[in-house]
């Protein structure tokens, strides 16, 4: 084999060694979504689908669960529509401190998150709110809009304002031209956004932690028991989590391809 073809077979060969690597977790967490645990799951006891026919078997799971959804929601909707908004006005605007605000938005993707929970944690004792689902939602909102408004920025900057002005020769109002031109433009990078900004918030633990009070999301509900082995419905969810996320990437992947399909058979 001369150095050409070992050249040629390394990238695939390190390629799937890393793809393995990372899907390796995954693999494990659907594994022992069908181990017949009881109340340890650490070690494989048997196969079993009873976890998968009642997922809500252990104490407290789904309602951690439904309340990182709850969150999710509820942040990721505050969130795209806030950073939107500012992605819009930073890019096609001028206006003073403009170039302060848009530096500033970065701060909360640059900070720690151990000291950005520590700190709201203290805003919300200075300011004497009770900690909860609300503040859950309140501090997640704040960390996600910065990943929004980078995002969202990077779409507006690249439509091509003739477009929008051809609406306007057309006697659209601005109305119009928005709702019907300009939102349709920047709908990829919206929903975008809005995917990674639940993503965010479904996974934190850290902010979550600091701000939670009582209430019990997810990722804390997998934390305090991982010491005694995460329960099986655990998997089960976090399961359910992943292949939801893998066919919505597939069916939209489909859709693109057809589109295409059909763009090219014109």
């Amino acid at each position: 084999m001369n150095k050409f073809s070992l050249g040629k077979a390394f990238v695939p060969v390190v390629g799937s060694i890393v793809l393995i690597y990372l899907l390796l977790p995954i693999f494990y967490v659907i594994v022992f979504s069908f181990n017949d645990a009881g109340r340890n799951n650490i070690t494989w006891r048997g196969f079993t689908t009873d976890n998968w026919a009642n997922p809500c078997g252990a104490p407290d799971v789904c309602e951690a669960f439904g309340n990182s959804i709850v969150v999710g929601v509820v942040a990721t909707i505050v969130a795209t529509v806030l950073g939107s908004a500012i992605a819009i006005a930073l890019v096609r605007y001028r206006f003073k401190f403009r170039s302060t605000i848009s530096l500033m938005l970065f701060t909360p993707m640059a900070t720690p998150e151990v000291v950005l929970g520590a700190g709201l944690a203290a805003q919300f004792l200075l300011a004497g709110v009770e900690k909860g689902i609300g503040t859950i939602i309140l501090a997640h909102t704040m960390f996600c809009i910065s990943y929004v408004v980078v995002a969202v920025k990077a779409r507006v900057a690249s439509l091509d304002p003739s477009i929008e002005e051809a609406g306007r020769d057309l006697y659209g109002s601005p109305a119009q031209v928005f709702w019907r031109i300009t939102l349709p433009m920047l709908m990829p990078g919206i929903i975008g956004a809005a995917l990674l900004s639940f993503a965010l918030s479904f996974d934190d633990f850290i902010i979550t932690n600091f701000n939670s009070g009582t209430a019990n999301t997810f990722p804390k509900f997998i934390y305090t028991s991982a010491l005694r082995g995460v329960p099986a419905q655990a998997n089960v969810l976090a399961s359910i989590v992943f292949l939801g996320a893998l066919a919505l990437v597939i069916i939209v992947q489909m859709v693109g391809i057809n589109r295409r399909k059909r763009l090219a058979g014109r």
